[in-house]
């Protein structure tokens, strides 16, 4: 029997409208055991009377019978099934703190596993099920620091000051993360089941990434990076073997550009390892890379494939690699094999192992079935699973949000190709109302995706699906810069963005004007990011727009390479730094064409953002109040980048706060 959706909306409509959050489910890094009849997961929704997220762990059988592992208000998340097939490893909040946890599978019996103190990062069981290796911060003293006079007793001083002594002191990741304490990244090993853990790295390594097991258990091989240099380097990783006994860490693989998810072969003689070498580019695009693990010279797969490869896992031979490539929108499966040959195993207009800038893991069992994630233009995300010698013949595993849809309608979806000013194709897809009139004239949401580097697709779009609720047709695409369609496509803009990226966009809306279901007097344009910034840049360029909204923009490069969370990737974008290449951080943002802003623009950020600071959307509000446009500012407390982390009635705000200004505009 299917599993159906957990929660039946509260009051039923016939189209999604942004309460419809509340009752949202998402599935997410499905793990299958190694048998493959079974596929562990996390399952996530929103409380609305705490306002806050969770997830638990779900299992269900090839055939569809679905069990919750765990339960209560906690944030489980990660799962891993054991090598061995008996248990379950994964991170949860239910001890106080992020913590490893293992449950076995055939009852409800647990344990902790960690007690670590900052908590684990990440994991991997080792090859016989007995160890778990994880990393975890270690805190060291600080590079500066005095003798802090002492209070009197009884006496209540205020919070002391924080010492900040390197390039790479804050980090935006989750609400609260902030300030990154002094320290280093290393790597232990403990028991599965539980006890002291014993680290294995030495110092002076700092260690990333999720760590992987060669097959006879002696070593691990992991993403590390030589401390202190790393920190003024934009691509100080390589991949290194770590031995267990002895910690001596070795080179295995190094680029001059990013390596990252490194796997063993299970015949132990071969690495693979996504990188690039650097060209100087902000762009770059992930390819995938074999090295012997007892030394020896990089080899490229698939040299012919221009697309982001991501997610490698071995086939059990060692003859062959699968992993996830992106193109134009979609994201399927591809084996690599060692002979340099590629072939995709899955197709169509969906979405393999969904996420919004990076794959999201899936896994294989020993006989090479897959347990992944897939979404199509109406199918959120969902658990599929299929075997490698049978793709065509997959399975869905779950019906998450099944009832939801079954009433509440979405607006069905087109592709759009189009010539954009110079000749260039860009892609894109435009979302209809659901009662959808083409006699009628509707108000266009322009939708603009961050990254730069980044890609729309086909995957269901509930906030999109929420405008076009409310009477939108929704146009979003993929101007220069994105990723999917090579790396020449994402490179044109370095240097150059905003700029012709606009131009694409622009063109996409002239496209859809053309149809004729559009009222040209009532087009809102909006994007989050790098979006943000495309919007901030769009009103700078032309007044055709009713409002704009602008979502934790880029404003002022000059201050945002300062104040960012990644200072070296901002001076790459703007070839050097703002001391030596001024004019360029000049040209490229909005605030110094504010004068040609007539456009009512809404500011939208979260105050503890940290990779777009909260004080980029403050300089172009005084700047637009300044000169008398409309402009409002929104602020949320303890969101960061996005604001989809601290509280879900942020997220349903945010969508409420877009749409009421293009409401306010449209009438």
């Amino acid at each position: 029997m299917r599993w159906i959706a957990l929660l039946l909306p509260a009051a039923l409509s016939a189209q999604l409208d942004t309460a419809s959050h509340w009752h949202w489910r998402t599935a997410a890094t499905p793990a299958i055991t190694p048998g493959g009849g079974h596929v562990v997961y996390s399952l996530s929704w929103n409380d609305p009377k705490t306002d806050a997220s969770y997830s638990n762990l779900w299992m269900v059988s090839v055939n569809g019978e679905n069990r919750p592992l765990t339960s209560g208000d906690f944030r489980d998340t990660a799962p891993r099934v054991s090598p061995d097939g008996t248990r379950a490893a994964y991170l949860s909040n239910r001890s106080g703190s992020r913590q490893i946890h293992v449950r076995w599978l055939d009852g409800r019996n647990e344990t902790r596993v960690t007690a670590a103190d900052p908590s684990p990062e990440d994991f991997a069981w080792s090859p016989d099920s007995a160890s778990i290796a994880f990393t975890a911060r270690v805190p060291a003293e600080p590079g500066f620091t005095i003798a802090e006079p002492k209070p009197p007793k009884g006496a209540k001083w205020g919070t002391p000051p924080t010492v900040v002594t390197k390039l790479r002191w804050r980090a935006d990741k989750t609400p609260g993360q902030g300030i990154v304490p002094d320290g280093e990244t290393h790597l232990f090993v403990v028991s599965a089941g539980g006890g002291a853990p014993r680290r294995i790295s030495r110092a002076g390594i700092g260690i990333g990434g999720t760590p992987a097991w060669t097959p006879d258990g002696k070593a691990i091989v992991c993403v590390a990076r030589k401390e202190p240099r790393a920190d003024r380097e934009l691509f100080p990783d390589d991949i290194y073997a770590v031995g267990l006994e002895t910690g001596e860490a070795r080179v295995v693989a190094s680029l001059t550009g990013n390596e990252s998810s490194p796997t063993v072969s299970p015949d132990g003689k071969l690495v693979a390892f996504l990188g690039f070498d650097d060209k100087g580019n902000a762009n770059h695009t992930t390819h995938l890379y074999v090295v012997p693990l007892a030394g020896g010279a990089n080899r490229r797969l698939a040299t012919t494939l221009d697309r982001n490869v991501s997610n490698p896992i071995w086939r059990a031979d060692s003859k062959a690699i699968f992993a996830l490539a992106e193109s134009a929108g979609t994201a399927h499966i591809q084996q690599f094999d060692l002979d340099g040959g590629v072939r995709a195993l899955t197709s169509g207009p969906v979405r393999y192992s969904t996420a919004y800038a990076a794959a999201e893991p899936f896994t294989m069992s020993r006989d090479g079935r897959f347990a992944v994630t897939r979404s199509g233009f109406l199918e959120p995300k969902e658990i599929h699973t299929f075997s490698a010698g049978a793709p065509s013949n997959g399975t869905r595993l779950t019906d998450i949000n099944g009832a939801l849809l079954a009433a509440h309608r979405p607006g069905a979806v087109e592709e759009i190709r189009y010539p954009s000013f110079d000749g260039r194709p860009i892609q894109g897809w435009v979302i209809k109302p659901p009662s959808f009139d083409p006699a009628r004239k509707y108000p266009l949401i322009l939708d603009i995706h961050g990254g730069p580097h980044a890609m729309y697709g086909v995957e269901f779009n509930w906030q999109m699906q929420v405008y076009t609720a409310r009477g939108y047709v929704v146009l979003y695409t993929n101007p220069r810069g994105s990723t999917g369609y090579g790396e020449e496509f994402g490179d044109v803009i370095h240097a150059r963005y905003p700029g012709d990226d606009y131009k694409d966009l622009m063109a996409g809306v002239d496209a859809v004007l053309a149809k004729g279901y559009v009222d040209p007097k009532k087009l809102f344009v909006t994007g989050g990011s790098g979006g943000g910034i495309l919007t901030a840049w769009t009103v700078t360029q032309t007044g055709r727009f009713a409002a704009a909204v602008s979502q934790y923009p880029v404003i002022n490069w000059i201050t945002q390479a300062g104040s960012s969370d990644i200072p070296l990737l901002m001076h790459r974008w703007m070839k050097g730094e703002p001391w030596k290449n001024t004019s360029q951080y000049l040209e490229r943002s909005p605030l110094f064409f504010v004068d040609k802003v007539t456009t009512p623009t809404m500011l939208l950020t979260g105050e503890e953002d940290w990779r777009t600071p909260i004080a980029q959307t403050e300089e172009f509000y005084v700047a637009l109040k300044t000169r008398g446009v409309d402009t409002v500012m929104v602020r949320f407390p303890n969101e960061p980048h996005g604001i989809r982390g601290a509280h879900p009635s942020h997220w349903v705000s945010k969508v409420e706060y877009i749409l009421g200004w293009f409401e306010k505009y449209s009438r």
